[in-house]
Formats: C-alpha cells, structure tokens, sequence
C-alpha cells in the first residue's frame, strides 16, 4: 500500500494565518472569517472582548465601562424580576383554604394546627403575566451566566456587584415567614 504525498498539503509552506488579537488569537478560516479563541482563565482586558453577540466587541476602555454598567443593570434587572414575580403571585393568590391536622403535643395530648393553603388559576391573566416574567427571567439568567464564562474580570465583578445592589433594592420588602410552631431547629 502505497501513500502519495499529493493527497497531503504541505503545511510547513503554507502561510501563517494566525492574527494576534491582544489577549485572543484568532485563526484565518480562510474565507476571511475570524473566530475568536475562548478565553479560559480570569483576566483583566479590554481589548477584542466579544460579548454576547459577534458584533459587540469592546475595544476601549471607555465601551469596557459602558459595557459593565450594562451589565450591572442587567443583573440588578434579574434581581428584581425574581422578588417582583414573587410579589406579583402573592397579590393574585386565589383559593384560599385553611387545613387542620393533628400534631401530638408535648405531654402526649393532639394538638390541631392549621394551614393556610393557596393556589392560582392556570387560565387567568396573573399566570399568563407570570409565565411571560418567568420567561424573561430565564433568558437574562442565561445570558448573565454567558457574560460570566466570558472570563473577563472587570465584567465577572460588574455580575456580581449588580447582582448585589439588585438583592439589596428588592428583598428587603421580600415578606420572610416565620413558623412559631415549628419545632426542628
């Protein structure tokens, strides 16, 4: 069996197609197309970072401010559509029913306890509004974890500080319930 050196390109002849791109190297495809080389460690940079989308590319340090304030709001956003979905489902809570069962008490006696249980309609405006809030939550979640795998500190730390600031606007008015009759500490 017999191999021809024409089925084989000579690579040591052909021509380096690799550009350096500040902290990504971005290989030719050879129609003129660029694809940028995922970053895999934290680093702090400015220069050739994609986010999110192929055309929006920072390049200075002026779009790398502009861009963690985005995304600063982007995750205060997120922040508040969760407590807002909450609220929103406790003001539309229908059928309410109160249920009592049995819990034995201390010296050997039954105590009754009772439970409030709500619920909501499926067909009905509140859940087609929170199912269109859910959706939306989703979708900036995602794309709050993209710009986290984008490695680039100065945005890691713009998801994490928004993140922060939108927990501390919004869950102070977040109702936390306390049963006086629970006995697991």
């Amino acid at each position: 069996m017999s191999h021809s050196h024409a089925d084989h390109a000579d690579h040591s002849m052909a021509p380096d197609t690799t550009h350096s791109h500040g902290d990504h190297t971005t290989p030719d495809a050879g129609h003129g197309q660029h694809m940028m080389m995922m970053q895999m460690t934290f680093y702090f940079g400015y220069k050739n970072v994609e986010l999110l989308f192929a055309g929006l590319v920072i390049n200075t340090p002026a779009e790398m401010v502009g861009a963690c304030i985005g995304v600063l709001l982007l995750a205060v956003l997120y922040e508040g559509l969760k407590i807002g979905r909450e609220v929103l489902l406790r003001r539309n809570q229908v059928n309410v029913r109160y249920n009592s069962m049995p819990v034995p008490g201390a010296d050997g006696t039954v105590l009754m306890e009772t439970h409030k249980t709500v619920g909501q309609k499926m067909m009905s405006v509140p859940h087609f509004i929170q199912t269109l809030l859910h959706i939306i939550q989703v979708v900036v979640s995602y794309f709050l974890m993209l710009v986290f795998m984008t490695y680039n500190g100065y945005l890691c730390i713009a998801v994490a500080l928004g993140a922060g600031l939108g927990y501390f606007l919004f869950s102070w008015k977040k109702a936390v319930v306390v049963d006086i009759t629970e006995h697991c500490h």
